[in-house]
């Protein structure tokens, strides 16, 4: 008996607060975040095949499907970590928004890595299902875990984060995604930062080793208190100013959500999309309806968090 075909369902997610240093000799800059998972999803059907590939549905139709796809580098990845001869053909459903600072493709990734483990009984742990996971990127490793957690480093390096409560989102999608390194590189040129030569660490914009942003503690403490309201005071985002200059048009997207009633409003990670706080759902549905007429989005969705992260929706067996 062999699994014919294994699905999992991994979350989107947002950044209640998203802290930047300036740039290491690497190019990287260190990071702190606050990561939530939300009730957005991408859904991943891996079905035995003699070589890797995939198919897409939903959004995101017009990616590719070879190896400039993360999900076709997670397959390979596993595929070579344990030495597996087999190929997976991959059907992902995408939900959460393409290149909106939601981590979509990420999700797509952790949910190939355990599609894949469970359909070729490679058998890894969750951990080392994670250390997999940050080769592939930074945004991976949360996805495999989900729920709220705090991401330092790269935002690889994940701590699961004790959370009280459910919280109401809505969220403006643009029609046309940001990309993440020109979000990045606009930072830099914002602050003045250039990145420092390896030869020289001490330069004035290189942070010491063992140095870099840090999740302010006021915002862990508003997380288990589960009031909406606490939250609010804390949702910040560096890049938000970089996201600004990039596409000015999302200033019109804050201030709708502030007309709307909205408790606070932020760029999710390198945006565009702006994640609105309400106080329960029929505000959520009211500070939808205002943005939705405010026309300041390609579209206006309501999801709540935290949620699970990547898990097994079914696993079904027999006969090869």
């Amino acid at each position: 008996m062999t699994a014919t075909q294994v699905q999992v369902r991994a979350p989107g997610k947002i950044n209640l607060a998203l802290h930047v240093g300036p740039p290491r000799p690497d190019g990287y800059h260190p990071l702190a975040t606050l990561f939530q998972a939300v009730s957005l999803y991408e859904d991943v059907l891996a079905r035995p095949s003699d070589e890797i590939t995939l198919e897409l549905r939903g959004r995101g139709t017009d990616l590719p499907t070879d190896a400039g796809n993360l999900a076709v580098r997670a397959a390979a990845l596993l595929r070579e970590t344990g030495g597996v001869d087999r190929g997976v053909h991959l059907t992902i459903t995408k939900q959460v928004p393409v290149a909106g600072g939601m981590a979509g493709g990420s999700a797509d990734a952790a949910a190939t890595l355990l599609a894949c483990d469970q359909l070729w009984g490679t058998g890894l742990s969750r951990e080392e299902l994670a250390e997999l996971a940050a080769e592939l990127g930074a945004d991976v490793p949360f996805a495999l875990t989900g729920m709220s957690a705090m991401g330092v480093g790269r935002g690889d390096l994940v701590t699961p984060v004790m959370s009280r409560g459910t919280y109401h989102w809505v969220l403006a999608v643009q029609g046309e995604g940001l990309s993440t390194p020109h979000v990045f590189k606009t930072f830099d040129e914002l602050e003045g930062y250039t990145v420092p030569s390896a030869a020289a660490p001490g330069s004035d914009h290189a942070a010491p080793d063992g140095a870099g942003p840090r999740v302010d503690p006021g915002l862990l403490a508003a997380l288990l208190s589960a009031d909406p309201l606490v939250l609010a005071k804390h949702l910040t985002n560096d890049l938000q100013d970089a996201a600004l200059d990039l596409r000015p048009e999302l200033g019109d997207v804050l201030a709708a959500a502030d007309r709307a009633g909205a408790l606070a409003a932020v760029v999710s990670g390198s945006g565009p999309t702006v994640a609105a706080l309400a106080l329960d759902a029929p505000h959520a549905a009211s500070v939808a309806d205002v943005m939705r007429a405010a026309e300041v989005a390609a579209e206006v969705l309501t999801v709540t968090g935290p949620v699970p992260g990547a898990r097994v929706l079914e696993h079904v067996h027999g006969r090869r």
